[in-house]
């Protein structure tokens, strides 16, 4: 398949999420990070009342997008009710859980997830899963820690039955390990494949590990996903979710 067409499915797909999702009363928009993203603050920045908007980032990247397109900047702390809320996914299962984190955001990003009346993700093809996530994400599944706690964390993922854990590199660029905006590590834990019943029990698990700050599973959040094909088609997907706000 061409780049050419992968671009294409992913700016229809944002296109769609924004036209279907922003309402006229909708003033407060979470805008997250990602190549697909980048097509929602596109969007967002062509709409004839963007001046209305005020435009939460997950990252510096997305902080970025959203200056680019002519949004105002506002931040979580001000703005704690989100209206709608757009991001990327590492990987989808078909009851639209996620796996996130691949950027080391997953804090700030399940942080505007959380505050928001709706989460949306948008996504090409490659990152849908036909059924169980870790199926096409090999890397693991991210996991922020204090670091001082990231040699028992280590071990503790071991015992949950981790096939592999390792402290994410900064590789080239730095010597030493991934230092996300909170200050935080990053472990990457392979679990293989993840039945649907039991993403949510081991996000669990997870989180309650001494030293876990924050998973990179999202479950219970994304209520729509909308889905760049192969051939530049779009699939809507949706699932009811439970009330956060």
């Amino acid at each position: 398949m061409s780049e050419e067409l992968i671009e294409k499915s992913k700016k229809l797909a944002a296109f769609a999420a924004v036209n279907e999702n922003v309402l006229k009363s909708d003033r407060i928009i979470g805008v997250g990070s990602g190549s697909t993203v980048v097509y929602v603050a596109e969007r967002l920045g062509q709409l004839e009342d963007k001046e209305k908007f005020i435009c939460i980032p997950t990252s510096f990247q997305s902080k970025q997008l959203i200056l680019d397109n002519g949004l105002r900047l506002g931040n979580v702390e001000e703005f704690d009710e989100i209206d709608v809320a757009f991001d990327g996914a590492d990987e989808i299962d078909t009851n639209l859980n996620l796996i996130k984190g691949g950027g080391a955001a997953l804090y700030q990003e399940k942080l505007v997830a959380s505050s928001s009346r709706k989460f949306i993700v948008v996504a090409d093809f490659r990152k849908q899963s036909p059924e169980k996530l870790g199926h096409f994400w090999r890397k693991g599944v991210p996991i922020e820690v204090v670091p001082n706690s990231y040699v028992k964390v280590l071990k503790d993922l071991f015992k949950l039955g981790a096939n592999s854990a390792t402290l994410r590199d900064a590789g080239k660029a730095k010597a030493g390990p991934v230092v996300t905006d909170n200050g935080n590590f990053i472990i990457d834990a392979d679990f293989g494949e993840i039945p649907l019943n039991k993403v949510k029990e081991l996000d669990e698990k997870l989180i309650r590990l001494v030293g876990v700050v924050e998973t990179g599973f999202f479950v219970d959040y994304a209520e729509k996903a909308y889905i760049g094909n192969e051939d530049g088609s779009i699939t809507s997907l949706s699932v009811s979710v439970p009330a956060r706000l």
